[in-house]
């Protein structure tokens, strides 16, 4: 008797480093047992470039760790312009689209909500070309959240935008959402006896590859070393440097802690980046022209060095711009507290990511705007390092992660809200 056969639409998929291709790599391996996977995405490209053994041809095929994948080729872009990106995007599209056909024997369609608006598209195309049952995983709400971040502001196109991906959600035989807070986002769309099925099933991180390891651990020292955090207290911000984030104004608060900024125990304050985004460059240009030495810019880590250079940090920051609640979670929260460090936060009360900070009293948070109480927790910090009071709030974010935010665990729900769609 032959396995269900599942057909996911991943705009990105390892090993670009996108969070949602890691997560979707683990879910369709951790799958595997239950089903056979097919995966439709693009070469790998998130950085905006192609390696030159992906330029000849419009599709590969590649078979990683079990998974059967179809990568569709695409234009090389540039993430600060739009058109750039839009050309990108309109080419895993189409070229996803045509791919489906060279996809037999669907039983399901799974989809998720990136890129904005057409991964849903996808996800419906794929059910009525291949008669197959939908799922529809909405990790971001758009147009909600381009219209949080002010990214475009043309309302014929976020009008088009919403009923559009309304459509998808209706057409989906059920949908999974990654936030709590996200459904009543879902409310707002919908009228309350019409509200598509759903299940709330959150994003995870897997606690045995990222887990708590010393500054002495040689890999995590090399890294210190490398780029030169040795002996420094350092506050990292990990993952992609662009919009939905506020970086640009928190680079603002981050000035009022110049270098020569020390601990009680004598370590320099750093501010380290990691990782890259549409937003980088303008970061890079303010740091520069303002003379912020203890500011550090460390490029995206492979996903074997993740548990090394995540273990490098002091302290971790999780920020979110204001309207995104119920509108985006930001996964990297998982990954920091699998190392067990402390976060300091900028979130807006009631998202997710708030919600299991403020359960398991690992960070503190400031609410996005208020500068100022940033700046105080900033230097609660510095004041409390090297105490026990900052290890003991790590190690509530691990403990809680193991109990609730396993690999193992989301899997499973996925499992089995996808046998019973």
């Amino acid at each position: 008797m032959r396995k269900k056969h599942i057909l996911i639409y991943a705009h990105y998929y390892h090993p670009d480093v996108a969070s949602t291709g890691q997560l979707l790599k683990e879910l369709a391996e951790g799958m595997l047992d239950t089903f056979d996977i097919t995966v439709i995405c693009v070469v790998p490209s998130y950085t905006g470039t192609v390696e030159e053994r992906y330029k000849d041809k419009k599709y590969y095929y590649e078979n990683i760790n079990g998974v059967n994948i179809i990568r569709v080729r695409v234009p090389e872009f540039d993430k600060t312009a739009k058109m750039s990106r839009v050309k990108n995007i309109l080419a895993y599209f189409f070229r996803a689209m045509w791919s489906t056909f060279k996809v037999k024997d669907v039983d399901y369609v799974y989809s998720i909500s990136q890129p904005p608006v057409l991964g849903g598209l996808l996800g419906v195309w794929g059910k009525l070309t291949r008669h197959a049952k939908y799922i529809y995983n909405i990790q971001d709400f758009n147009p909600e959240q381009i219209m949080a971040t002010g990214y475009s502001k043309n309302k014929f196109v976020l009008d088009v935008m919403l009923a559009l991906d309304k459509f998808s959600c209706r057409r989906a035989n059920k949908l999974i959402i990654v936030g709590r807070d996200m459904i009543k986002t879902l409310e707002k769309r919908f009228s309350k006896n019409k509200i598509p099925e759903y299940v709330f099933i959150n994003n995870w991180i897997d606690e045995k590859e990222i887990y708590p390891l010393d500054c002495t651990e040689p890999h995590v020292a090399e890294f210190r070393e490398k780029y030169e955090l040795t002996g420094k207290y350092v506050f990292m911000y990990s993952g992609n440097i662009g919009l939905y984030y506020d970086l640009e104004n928190i680079i603002k608060t981050i000035e009022c802690f110049p270098s020569g900024t020390c601990t009680p125990d004598g370590r320099e304050v750093v501010f380290a980046f990691v990782g890259s985004g549409s937003k980088k460059e303008e970061i890079e240009e303010y740091v520069n022209k303002h003379n912020m030495t203890n500011v550090i810019f460390i490029p995206y880590q492979d996903k074997s060095d993740l548990n090394y250079s995540l273990n490098a940090a002091d302290v971790h920051w999780c920020i979110s711009a204001k309207g995104i609640k119920g509108v985006s979670v930001p996964s990297k929260l998982y990954g920091e507290l699998a190392t067990a460090k402390p976060v300091i936060c900028v979130l807006e009360k009631g998202a997710e990511a708030s919600i299991i900070v403020e359960e398991t009293n690992c960070g503190c948070i400031s609410a996005p705007g208020d500068y100022e109480h940033l700046k105080t927790h900033i230097n609660w910090f510095i004041k409390h390092a090297g105490e026990p009071v900052l290890e003991e709030m790590g190690q509530r974010g691990r403990d809680y992660l193991v109990k609730n935010l396993t690999k193992e665990v989301s899997v499973e729900k996925y499992i089995d809200t996808i046998e019973n769609c």
